[in-house]
């Protein structure tokens, strides 16, 4: 960077801007605290032993230190922060001047203007643009020209892939035993990984997605392998587990016993939530694996022992797996704690809450979706029928389970939920997180008599951000729903038009498509499709389709010139004139289609 251009921001940082320009009657608006004037006091200190003559070091240090004090104000524009302050991507501090900058920028009467490049990569701005009186222009956003006529990439990425796994077919070579049919469940289709079984207790067990032959619902299949005891006893208990119908829970449709696997086995009938994850999965590392936590006891030497390499231990975890936001910690907590209150309102009880049994949806956290999976599975398992007259013990298990989950989420430690740990890893977590986490997880751990009620003023005023998040999560899924809506409709039309342009052939007229109303349509084909610029090149602009199509189905009265291709014939019509050729046609089309009368050549 030239030593002279730094001296002239220098110079510019004592004296301050001209105090007839724009940028000094926007600063005066501002408060006597705004961050302009730190801007500049933080500024002069880095600039104060600054030198024409110092080393490229000492230069580079200095340049560093200015982009590192340029807060995000109202006139500078944060992408153009963001890559000042960012090492790896473009910058006009740049030493290689090849570089692209990301933003072009002009100096107006005092005031320094920030555009994006246009179109042709170039960083000249379009039109004239410095017009604005009012002293700042905001950076426009730059998006796709049809990006607000499709959902968007993320969106419609993320439903194919969960479509496409609700669709998969079993490989009849891998599981050769796999039955066709589940009672009243087909296309059965394993989910377990390498089709390994797992354990609950001491019950093997394996999952499967399966459709329910009456309504067409995917669903998931938790089979219990050999369970030879009856289920008629736990009938008002599964009932209890059927009616609840909560966001954050998955819920249970039906329990049966079937041997159509050649033995007696318990399913359990989930809905299905495809491309999900468990909470184990998706935060730890599949070495601390072991029934959701690890073993202190453990005889493995490598595992981590519980005493004099507690805190190292959950440090060395920390560091390999990242700390976890306190946003996305407070996202979790509300919402198991909304399932858990639903669950205990209802007389009922989880019965081992562990990271394994929570599942995740949703790949960016804001957005991510917990639920509660394997409900009513303990409590038929461990038969134990005096677990009614122990329910208030066991929701006190839960609220336990939940500060572990929780505590284990934010050490980012397995090892770290063991009873000779908690203060430790307690006190770790508060290096990292507000007092208000730490006071949620002490109380979920104390042995005072709890209730999940009692975390609600706890939460406080954090349920209001998280309902924000949903509530503008659902306004932008309605919106990209919308875009959607308005395609079918536009497609239908297309589906009309390629149904009846070029047709070679109908009702024996060969001619069909080329004579009266549908020579009409044709032309309206190649103005709609195949217009050209005046050097002939082809000319594409979705902007002229979409709204041309709007017109032709809301029956507009504008009119259009249609032109054959050898310019001989010339028809004016109106959108009303050419959606009645169009649904005629059609109609004509169609009825023939419907007919069971087919017409043969001689």
């Amino acid at each position: 960077m030239d030593p002279m251009a730094l001296v002239t921001q220098y110079n510019l940082l004592q004296n301050g801007p001209p105090e007839e320009s724009k940028l000094a009657t926007y600063m005066k608006r501002q408060n006597n605290a705004s961050p302009q004037s730190s801007l500049y006091s933080t500024l002069s200190k880095n600039y104060s032993n600054l030198d024409i003559n110092q080393s490229s070091v000492s230069m580079k240090k200095a340049v560093d230190n200015f982009q590192a004090s340029i807060p995000t104000v109202d006139f500078v524009p944060r992408n153009l922060v963001s890559s000042l302050n960012n090492p790896d991507g473009p910058s006009m501090y740049a030493k290689d001047k090849s570089q692209p900058i990301q933003a072009y920028q002009k100096n107006v009467n005092g005031t320094t203007y920030f555009y994006p490049p246009d179109t042709n990569g170039s960083n000249q701005p379009n039109g004239n643009i410095f017009d604005d009186p009012s002293g700042y222009l905001p950076m426009p956003s730059v998006e796709s020209p049809t990006s607000s006529l499709y959902a968007q990439d993320d969106l419609r990425r993320d439903l194919l892939h969960r479509n496409a796994l609700s669709m998969a077919s079993p490989d009849s070579d891998r599981w050769p035993d796999l039955p066709e049919t589940i009672e009243d469940y087909h296309d059965v289709y394993p989910l377990d990984i390498y089709g390994h079984s797992s354990k609950i207790l001491s019950y093997s067990t394996s999952t499967y997605r399966a459709t329910y032959s009456k309504t067409g619902e995917k669903c998931c299949l938790k089979r219990i392998h050999g369970f030879r005891l009856t289920i008629t006893k736990y009938a008002p208990l599964i009932e209890a587990w059927k009616k609840i119908n909560h966001a954050n829970i998955v819920q249970l449709k039906d329990v049966f016993i079937t041997k159509a696997f050649n033995d007696t086995s318990l399913m359990f009938i989930f809905n299905y939530h495809p491309d999900s994850e468990s909470l184990q999965t998706r935060h730890f590392n599949s070495n601390e694996t072991m029934n959701g936590y690890n073993d202190p006891f453990s005889s493995d030497p490598n595992a981590p022992r519980p005493y004099s390499h507690t805190k190292n231990a959950i440090l060395r975890h920390q560091h390999s797996n990242g700390l976890l936001s306190e946003n996305t910690l407070w996202n979790y907590a509300i919402q198991l704690s909304s399932a858990l209150r639903v669950i205990h309102g209802s007389g009922l009880a989880l019965r081992g809450l562990c990271l394994n049994r929570v599942l995740v949806t949703g790949h960016v956290n804001n957005r991510a979706r917990l639920r509660i999976n394997c409900v009513a599975i303990t409590d038929i398992l461990i038969n134990d029928m005096a677990s009614s007259n122990m329910i208030g013990h066991f929701q006190q298990e839960d609220l336990t389970d939940f500060g572990k989950l929780l505590l284990a989420l934010a050490c980012r430690s397995l090892i770290a939920v063991h009873q000779d740990n908690l203060a430790t890893s307690i006190d770790l977590m508060a290096r990292s997180y507000s007092s208000d986490i730490r006071n949620i997880i002490r109380y979920l751990l104390s042995t005072q008599r709890r209730h999940i009620t009692e975390l609600m003023p706890m939460i406080g005023a954090r349920f209001y951000t998280q309902l924000d998040a949903a509530q503008n999560h659902s306004d932008n899924l309605e919106n990209e729903l919308s875009k959607e809506m308005e395609n079918g409709r536009l497609f239908r039309l297309l589906v009309k038009l390629g149904s009846i342009n070029e047709r070679p052939e109908f009702n024996l007229d060969p001619a069909w498509s080329e004579t009266g109303d549908r020579y009409m349509l044709k032309l309206f084909r190649d103005y709609l499709f195949h217009q050209v610029t005046e050097d002939g090149r082809p000319w594409l602009d979705m902007s002229h389709i979409v709204q041309t199509l709007n017109k032709l189905d809301s029956g507009s009265s504008d009119t259009i010139c249609l032109y054959s291709r050898d310019e001989k014939t010339i028809l004016v019509v109106s959108y009303q004139e050419l959606k009645h050729c169009l649904e005629q046609s059609y109609c004509e089309i169609a009825s023939v289609a419907a007919s069971d009368d087919h017409i043969k050549a001689e």
